[in-house]
């Protein structure tokens, strides 16, 4: 039985991986779960799984926990960052999926990597601000981070077997997001509700708009780079609209073995939790019978530069990737409390990487420090536009 740790249990990832553990008894056992201020959530999640420690943002928050509890809580009580680190480097847990969003998965999975965790990684923050510390410490501390991501889940899984200098190139699939058949002109009338309707997945708001900006692609991109040692030149993204294809490699011979499925995260997560083995799933079944089409297109980054932001950023390195991160994540949260245009977003994510100097190898402190300075940035740009 796997003792795991979920960090990020109430979120979209974090509610699908507990519904695999519901699906396969006996398999896992929950002895971390840590959320961020849904502590109503969490009170159940608590009461069916029994972890062993808990954790929220807030401490106010942990302490309505803690009086709706009441005598049903037997569980170590943390919050904030240290709470989440705590749970990162739990001692009775194996694995630990690092399912929160943003920047603040960074510090967690790099405890987790010094604990020698086995790694369920669904944060993209954590290898776009800081993948070349993280990928050096896990082969350091020999620790196994598996992707969680439907693409690098994919990738992993066509790998398979083969040596990486095999690699020609990995081509990152992605939807395209709701607005691909927008114009410029309708792409400026966008609005919350529409960003927040993607027409193949369900997940968390800031990542549901990343995808309509294709910033989630871009991201992926990062990580891809950093999770499979290849360069930026060797990962092409194609736009595939039914997102049944969740990735392919391409090798040097010129064969390309691609990943196929329905769009359910419940897959990759399961893969990543019960690796090497695979197990029966409660995922349903691809129907080549009544599958129609599979259509592709190159991704336009006039009307998304937000993909070919990521790219420059990347290509720069160092601390250029966490101020990319960082300034999107500021522009996606102020987008969506209506306080900035849709359009926008990627304006102010460049305006920001253009004043930043980049710094080529940092460390850790260094690169929270871009981090900081690039949130601070990205508020007073957008006061600026509003």
């Amino acid at each position: 039985m796997k003792k795991i740790v979920i960090l990020g249990s109430t979120g979209s990832i974090g509610r699908q991986t507990l519904e695999v553990v519901r699906t396969l008894p006996g398999e896992f056992k929950v002895v971390g779960l840590a959320a961020g201020k849904n502590w109503r959530l969490l009170a159940d999640q608590i009461r069916e799984f029994q972890p062993l420690a808990v954790s929220l943002t807030d401490q106010q928050d942990l302490e309505r926990l803690r009086v709706v509890l009441g005598k049903d809580l037997s569980a170590e009580l943390t919050w904030g960052r240290a709470g989440l680190d705590s749970l990162a480097g739990l001692p009775e847990a194996d694995l630990v999926v690092v399912a929160v969003t943003g920047a603040a998965g960074i510090c967690p999975t790099i405890e987790a990597i010094r604990s020698g965790k086995i790694i369920a990684l669904a944060n993209k923050e954590t290898l776009v601000a800081a993948g070349c510390l993280v990928m050096k410490m896990s082969a350091d501390y020999k620790a196994k981070i598996m992707p969680v991501d439907s693409e690098h889940s994919a990738i992993w899984q066509c790998l398979s077997g083969h040596d990486l200098k095999e690699i020609e190139k990995i081509i990152l699939t992605a939807s395209g997001g709701p607005f691909r058949g927008l114009n410029q002109a309708e792409i400026e009338c966008v609005t919350v509700d529409m960003a927040l309707s993607h027409p193949n997945w369900n997940m968390g708001a800031k990542v549901t708009v990343d995808s309509a900006t294709l910033m989630n692609k871009g991201l992926e991109v990062i990580e891809a780079k950093w999770l499979f040692g290849v360069d930026y030149s060797q990962i092409e993204v194609v736009v595939h609209p039914q997102s049944i294809i969740h990735s392919a490699v391409e090798f040097v011979d010129g064969s390309i073995i691609a990943q196929l499925g329905m769009p359910d995260m419940r897959l990759p997560i399961q893969y990543a939790l019960t690796y090497p083995q695979r197990v029966r799933s409660s995922v349903p079944r691809l129907n080549f019978g009544t599958l129609q089409e599979l259509t592709f297109e190159l991704p336009d980054t006039k009307r998304f530069p937000s993909l070919y932001l990521a790219y420059e950023a990347g290509r720069t390195g160092g601390t250029m990737t966490a101020v990319l991160n960082a300034a999107n994540e500021v522009a996606v949260e102020y987008f969506l409390k209506g306080q900035l245009p849709f359009i926008f977003i990627p304006q102010v994510v460049e305006r920001v990487m253009d004043k930043h100097n980049t710094n080529s190898n940092p460390e850790l402190d260094q690169i929270m420090e871009a981090d900081s300075w690039a949130r601070d940035l990205g508020e007073s740009i957008i006061k600026k536009f509003t």
